[in-house]
């Protein structure tokens, strides 16, 4: 069973000051494209394959999935969203990680036994 990452496209995408807020559906996509080679090979202390989903909400819906990638439009809160994923794959019996810096996410998403990765292990580099 591959390990399930989660990861808060609003709270990775708003840990950089790029100019995110001109366009966040662009950012997210950017993030999304980021992401691809994680699906494979996995982030540091995180091997891969992973199932990757990145959950997005308000500006930033409208995001396709590529392979590799899933996206999950929130329909309301995206930290809700991530919520329920942590609770769905705990039923499965999936291990589940989650990035984000938000540490209120942090507490609910522990609750359901995932662990979480700060933003930085998954945010894009700018050249």
């Amino acid at each position: 069973m591959l390990t399930l990452l989660v990861v808060d496209a609003a709270n990775v995408v708003g840990s950089v000051p790029d100019g995110w807020w001109r366009d966040r559906r662009g950012a997210a996509e950017r993030l999304r494209d980021a992401l691809v080679p994680v699906a494979d090979g996995g982030v540091a202390g995180l091997p891969g394959p992973l199932d990757v989903v990145l959950v997005v909400e308000g500006r930033a819906r409208g995001v396709e999935p590529v392979p590799g990638v899933r996206v999950e439009e929130a329909p309301g809160s995206g930290d809700d969203r991530i919520v329920e994923l942590a609770a769905e794959a705990a039923a499965r019996g999936c291990p589940c990680v989650v990035v984000t810096a938000d540490r209120e996410l942090r507490r609910r998403v522990a609750e359901h036994g995932a662990e979480c990765l700060g933003p930085r292990s998954v945010h894009p580099r700018r050249p």
